[in-house]
């Protein structure tokens, strides 16, 4: 892993986004219940770059014909379908759901926001990762 300083913390909107480059991958970067977290710019549902999505609240469980919003501003709305991610967790808030956003851990240093990154994998001369096997 990687250490990167990206930001500055108090560039870190208190409601909405921040997004910045990072070892070739765009990172949105969101204040929730006062801490920043970092979600990858890339929604596991059909790629949509869910971070330009809406901050907003879910309608919380409650009885038939019911309706209770709640969790304001820990929510990330994405904006091709309107799937719907924890700010804190990246799970998908459908019940049941193995699905979420990719994170990356934070720390806030001196005032600037640090992420641990994943080391970028060497590529050979046809530019595929070392990882890659020829195809049969």
């Amino acid at each position: 892993m990687s250490r990167v300083v990206v930001a500055a913390e108090v560039d870190v909107p208190g409601r909405g986004v921040l997004l910045v480059q990072a070892s070739g991958l765009e990172i949105g970067l969101f204040r929730v219940r006062g801490r920043v977290v970092a979600w990858r710019n890339h929604c596991p549902h059909q790629a949509a770059p869910v971070c330009r999505g809406r901050v907003t609240g879910t309608l919380l469980p409650s009885a038939v014909a019911e309706y209770r919003p709640g969790r304001d501003g820990e929510v990330l709305q994405c904006p091709w379908h309107g799937w719907e991610f924890d700010l804190l967790d990246g799970h998908h808030l459908a019940s049941g759901s193995r699905v979420r956003l990719r994170g990356y851990p934070v720390e806030v240093e001196d005032g600037n926001v640090v992420l641990h990154l994943p080391e970028r994998p060497a590529l050979d001369a046809a530019g595929r990762g070392a990882a890659t096997r020829p195809r049969p």
